[in-house]
């Protein structure tokens, strides 16, 4: 039996179909200017950055967003965790959702907690760890 041209083309559309149906589910949507990312989609488990250690979750907002001017993330740091001590080439924000922390900025120690926004300028060095059992969570916004 012969498949004809035509027919491939219905077998080939028929089996795409639910294929781009899922791949809608997965890609992040995006609509007339603007992307919606779910906190559920972007969260892994990584070190800390920067040689922090330890264990932190990450959520990786728009991370796949091509020619963003703009990054945005949430992490928290979890015991003996930390956002290791280093240079800041941007200014970057950082806003403790919760816990509390202990800051580096430049070669001085500052407490933080719930609450507290750091902006961080370009040539100033920083780090963070949490402080006591307890995780420490923290949006963070620079600039790419």
């Amino acid at each position: 039996m012969k498949i004809k041209t035509h027919q491939l083309i219905i077998i080939i559309l028929a089996a795409m179909l639910p294929l781009s149906f899922i791949m809608g589910f997965i890609i992040r949507h995006q609509d007339n200017g603007y992307f919606i990312d779910h906190e559920k989609d972007v969260r892994i488990e990584q070190e800390g950055p920067h040689n922090g250690g330890g264990k932190t979750t990450a959520f990786l907002f728009f991370d796949k967003v091509k020619n963003a001017k703009m990054t945005f993330r949430k992490r928290i740091l979890h015991p003996g965790s930390s956002i290791g001590y280093h240079l800041q080439k941007e200014q970057e924000i950082y806003y403790i959702l919760n816990g509390d922390g202990e800051l580096q900025m430049n070669g001085k120690t500052i407490a933080v907690t719930t609450g507290d926004a750091i902006l961080t300028m370009p040539g100033s060095s920083h780090g963070l760890k949490p402080t006591g059992n307890h995780d420490l969570s923290v949006l963070i916004a620079y600039e790419n």
